[in-house]
């Protein structure tokens, strides 16, 4: 090799430009986000309810297990307003944040609540497409504490207690699913009222 040759490869390297800062020789890139009202709105939904998760955590209960479940008045109101699949994003990050803050994330208290909360949202789905003049927030509310409670259990059952026992505590749940869901029905239909 002559001393040109050598250098032109040098001044060929240094002519190509170096990749930015964060971006690998590989060509891979930063992915931007373009950040959207709905993203806004529902953050903002998140943060309310995920502000209610940790008010409840602190509650002390009479039987674990048993909450008021306040943040699902922030469900009924995001369905209500704005559709199944903005309430579903909201309880989701609900869920993931809310567990992530209080402590419990993957520990059995988050499976119990993913678990109802996808069965709640299960049951919102197909209860959003009945006739709103018969079927208002407090009948949502009382349908989706059911379906958590009810998949609360089914965890239970299945993966914590594996004993036949575990329902006799039935009535229990369910009366605490109806009378709360009945009061969070019934402040989420003010509020919807006063929007």
């Amino acid at each position: 090799m002559t001393a040109s040759t050598t250098e032109r490869g040098a001044d060929a390297v240094r002519e190509q430009p170096s990749p930015p800062p964060g971006r690998g020789a590989g060509g891979g890139g930063v992915i931007e986000l373009e950040v959207t009202a709905v993203d806004r709105r529902i953050a903002r939904y998140a943060a309310a309810a995920i502000v209610l998760t940790i008010a409840e955590a602190a509650i002390p209960s009479p039987l674990p297990g048993v909450k008021p479940g306040l943040a699902n008045i922030v469900t009924l109101i995001v369905l209500w307003r704005h559709g199944w699949r903005e309430a579903a994003w909201v309880t989701l990050l609900r869920v993931l944040a809310g567990s992530l803050l209080v402590g419990q994330f993957l520990a059995p208290g988050f499976f119990l609540s993913l678990t109802g909360a996808a069965l709640s949202l299960a049951v919102l789905a197909l209860a959003s497409r009945l006739p709103r003049n018969w079927f208002g927030p407090v009948s949502h509310s009382v349908l989706a504490a059911f379906a958590h409670i009810a998949g609360q259990l089914m965890v239970v059952r299945l993966w914590l207690v594996p004993h036949d026992g575990v329902f006799h505590l039935t009535p229990v749940f369910a009366g605490a699913a109806l009378l709360f869901g009945i009061v969070n029905g019934l402040i989420a239909a003010k509020l919807l009222e006063e929007k």
